[in-house]
């Protein structure tokens, strides 16, 4: 179909061209070959009278009328998307969705588990598929190729709808038969004491850290850093280390495994979990649905 001389069948391509500003990749997210995506890119020139996407070295980079372009792009997609190409009366019991959430292991198991098997039973058609957070968690729910995103306040978007879930504070935990730490935990020990931390992405950094060393100049003797929260705990257990982590977490880890949860002797700040999503899903009844039984699971 075209519309005032334009393939609409191009905007998909114009919008994943314009993402991964690569042919190669470009062409492998389009299902064609290499060559039938230089042919989309060139059609896409002709009628743009624009290079769009010019060759600089090794690179290809967007031209200034590319640039312009990405994000209505995007926007009239996405909105064929939740709209046109959706029934509006899709029914969220019956429904056959398949949602993509980014989201860390930390809040699948102090949160999402809890709300995937209330789904299972009122929902049973619904499948999901779960990210973890990373540089591009934001470019993909800005384009529409996630759901949701549920991560701390400083990751929400401030142009896109979101919801507060819960606040949530650090202690700390340690095996429980720890020979240097008492019933308490002194601030003299907390630094003497090996610690094992999670961290993400390719940074590697750890928010804690820096936080700590801003506000209270000291540093922790990371022993261990690991890539996910669910393997933390194994990795405290028949060590004197000590990790700090969330409360929800720490009390799941000791009610089932030898450890024992104690307060921090540091004053750390108060997390704030959130949810977000793209505006444009805010008529979608069974992502409406969804987002309502994670808040109710929350609160």
């Amino acid at each position: 179909m075209r519309f005032q001389h334009l393939d609409l069948n191009l905007l998909v391509a114009l919008d994943v061209l314009l993402a991964e500003q690569n042919i190669t990749r470009a062409a492998a997210r389009l299902h064609m070959t290499q060559s039938a995506a230089s042919g989309v890119l060139n059609r896409l020139r002709n009628y743009f009278d624009d290079e769009l996407l010019s060759q600089v070295g090794r690179k290809m980079v967007p031209t200034a009328l590319a640039k312009e372009l990405q994000e209505p792009t995007r926007e009239v997609l996405l909105k064929i998307n939740t709209t046109i190409a959706r029934r509006p009366a899709d029914d969220p019991l019956t429904s056959k969705r398949h949602f993509r959430i980014m989201a860390s292991d930390y809040m699948i198991n102090v949160l999402l588990c809890d709300v995937l098997r209330v789904v299972n039973k009122e929902a049973p058609g619904m499948t999901f598929e779960f990210f973890s957070p990373d540089q591009h968690s934001v470019d993909l729910l800005l384009r529409g190729e996630l759901d949701l995103m549920l991560a701390p306040e400083k990751f929400m978007l401030p142009d896109h709808e979101m919801q507060l879930l819960f606040e949530e504070q650090y202690v700390c935990l340690v095996c429980e038969n720890n020979e240097f730490v008492g019933d308490t935990l002194t601030l003299e020990n907390y630094l003497e004491l090996g610690h094992t931390t999670v961290s993400f992405g390719r940074e590697r950094t750890s928010g804690l850290e820096e936080w700590l060393l801003n506000e209270y100049g000291i540093q922790r003797r990371l022993e261990v850093v690991a890539h996910s929260y669910h393997s933390l705990p194994q990795m405290l257990i028949g060590t004197n280390r000590i990790a700090t982590i969330h409360r929800r977490l720490a009390a799941q880890f000791a009610k089932r495994m030898p450890l024992r949860m104690l307060s921090s002797p540091v004053d750390l700040p108060v997390m704030r979990e959130f949810m977000c999503w793209n505006r444009t899903h805010n008529n979608d009844q069974p992502a409406a649905w969804l987002r309502d039984k994670i808040l109710s699971a929350a609160t």
